[in-house]
């Protein structure tokens, strides 16, 4: 099979490097991909974006099937001009992906299939957005309607917070038009996990959970990011707590979206929160998780390849899924001043020795290269994955391996993987 990839960040890199192994896989093509990449599959100076581009690509080059690892594209239609086209793509609809680029929509959806999560409101007028906050109290969740690249949620502790949030988000458009519309819901209090399901419009296949951290800080403080770090398995998801979040979160979906005349193809990522009285939706994303597909792509021991064919194609029932029992855990380095500015073009040294720690991979998000040095280009930069028997010792080779790196301009959390080894 010729495969196109879409996307140029961790997560990307991570399917480019499991697609890599695929007998099957006769050319692999990543748009417009990194600097890591670029070992992997050739890499193609077209913008996730660019739809169009990237259809005439697939079109021009016999790609026969298009996986999508971003949600921008897919909210912008990618999916939909692939099928029009003939050409098979792992990734749903812009109708279906309207579950991530509107939370307003994804909740409404939750409630009409009646699945568990929390209560909420939608506004366009700030006046009404703050009566409600009020009328409601903190702790309390706000929320940007569209895209704000994971960061357009305030956990607010406190009514100031809430009322600030709203100010920043609709006054102030720090966001832009992503928070013209604001949900406003109720604040989960219980252990958080990412699960991920593969659906092909009318099943879903599980995969398995994992737990990220999305403040920039030790200790789970400072202001949120993309994502710093993450492993699999999440310990809080027993194989009961993995059977309801597919009975009550993930199947209704699948089956409400058909009826609605959306069906979803691809991957669906479901936030949940463990409560006391069970899990509870926080939100679905319409693609892998990012840091999270570092560590599935880590411990899968399947070929994703005929996998992402079969979504594609509408045959996921009956396929099964291996997966290593090893722990697998990734460490974000980040440029200084992530997730506010940082400089770019700060050159990377020590790769290859990161490279060689026992059971590590390197995997790079916001990479290039310049005069022939790998230099970092974006805030996420690499993503440091390792696994190993325990979550000790996938965390320690992590660690290792951070170490190895010659980057001044990089940091990263010290204490990933913490609830595990509490929990132990």
């Amino acid at each position: 099979m010729r495969v196109l990839v879409v996307g140029s960040g961790g997560r990307e890199h991570a399917l480019c490097w499991k697609l890599k192994s695929s007998p099957l896989l006769t050319k692999l093509w990543c748009a417009p991909g990194n600097a890591g990449i670029a070992d992997a599959a050739e890499c193609v100076a077209i913008g996730a974006e660019n739809v169009d581009e990237l259809l005439a690509f697939a079109q021009a080059n016999a790609v026969d099937l298009v996986v999508v690892g971003p949600e921008a594209p897919l909210v912008l239609g990618l999916a939909d001009k692939c099928r029009a086209a003939g050409i098979k793509v792992f990734g749903p609809s812009a109708a279906a992906a309207e579950l991530e680029g509107s939370k307003g929509f994804m909740k409404d959806v939750a409630a009409k299939a009646g699945i568990p999560t929390a209560w909420y409101g939608r506004f366009t007028d700030m006046d009404k957005a703050k009566a409600f906050i009020r009328a409601k109290g903190a702790p309390i969740v706000v929320k940007t309607d569209g895209l704000a690249a994971g960061k357009g949620v305030v956990v607010a502790m406190t009514l100031d917070e809430a009322l600030g949030a709203v100010d920043m988000m609709m006054g102030d458009k720090v966001f832009g038009a992503a928070g013209d519309e604001l949900v406003i819901e109720e604040f989960l209090d219980g252990e958080e996990c990412s699960f991920f399901a593969l659906c092909d419009g009318k099943t879903a296949l599980p995969l398995v959970a994992a737990q990220d951290y999305k403040r920039v800080g030790d200790g789970d403080t400072g202001p949120n990011t993309g994502g710093m770090g993450a492993y699999s398995p999440a310990p809080v998801v027993t194989d009961s707590i993995q059977a309801e979040i597919m009975e009550r979160s993930i199947l209704p979906l699948v089956k409400t979206m058909a009826e609605m005349g959306k069906p979803y193809t691809g991957v669906l990522f479901a936030g949940i929160m463990v409560t006391k009285d069970g899990p509870k939706l926080l939100e679905y994303n319409v693609r892998f998780g990012d840091p999270e597909c570092q560590v599935l792509m880590a411990r899968l021991e399947s070929d994703l390849l005929p996998v992402l064919a079969a979504g594609a194609e509408g045959r996921l029932a009956g396929v099964e899924l291996t997966w290593s029992d090893d722990v697998a855990l990734v460490v974000v380095m980040a440029a200084r001043g992530y997730p506010g500015s940082y400089e770019k073009n700060t050159v990377i040294g020590g790769l290859d020795g990161a490279a060689r720690v026992e059971g590590v991979t390197v995997l790079h998000a916001g990479t290039g290269t310049k005069d022939g040095q790998v230099v970092a280009t974006g805030g996420r930069v690499l993503g440091i994955t390792a696994r190993g028997k325990t979550v000790a010792e996938a965390r320690e080779r992590a660690y290792k391996a951070v170490d190895a790196l010659d980057w001044p301009g990089g940091f990263c959390r010290r204490d990933i993987a913490w609830r595990a080894l509490a929990r132990n």
